[in-house]
């Protein structure tokens, strides 16, 4: 019966400032905005494909994660790059200073990390081709492909 996931919802401080961000910096489309409520809704893709929600919290702000479906191809080679040129801070899921996208050998996937000015920690990721391997752990995608060629 399940599909997919459809939306996902955050909080942000400032709402103009997160719809900014996620339309002009990350290249999201403005679907509704609703000022009454202080929320806003964003297609991602392709309109109506997926949705994210920001819903203005001038208090107690909670900051979650969610991830970003990319090809592996703009991981690998235009991730960093991106992030760097919209003044954000890229990082692996193991935050060791290395700006390289890491592989999660138990799905197996790619990814690479960075926050939105309130926090929220965000996700590239790409699925890859192959066999899951959790015994790898968590490693570069060039052990990855070592180990799996």
């Amino acid at each position: 019966m399940i599909k997919g996931l459809y939306e996902t919802h955050i909080q942000v401080s400032n709402l103009e400032n997160a719809i900014n961000f996620y339309t002009e910096v990350l290249g999201l489309k403005l679907a509704h905005q609703d000022e009454n409520r202080r929320i806003a809704f964003l297609w991602v893709g392709k309109d109506r494909d997926f949705m994210l929600g920001l819903w203005e919290q001038k208090e107690n702000l909670q900051t979650r994660h969610f991830a970003f479906r990319v090809d592996k191809e703009d991981l690998l080679n235009t991730s960093v790059e991106f992030l760097k040129n919209k003044n954000l801070i890229p990082y692996n899921f193991l935050k060791n200073g290395s700006e390289k996208p890491m592989v999660f050998a138990w799905m197996p996937a790619l990814a690479i990390y960075f926050n939105d000015p309130d926090g929220n920690q965000l996700e590239f990721i790409s699925i890859l081709e192959g066999k899951e391997k959790p015994e790898l752990g968590i490693l570069s995608y060039e052990e990855w492909l070592e180990k799996t060629s």
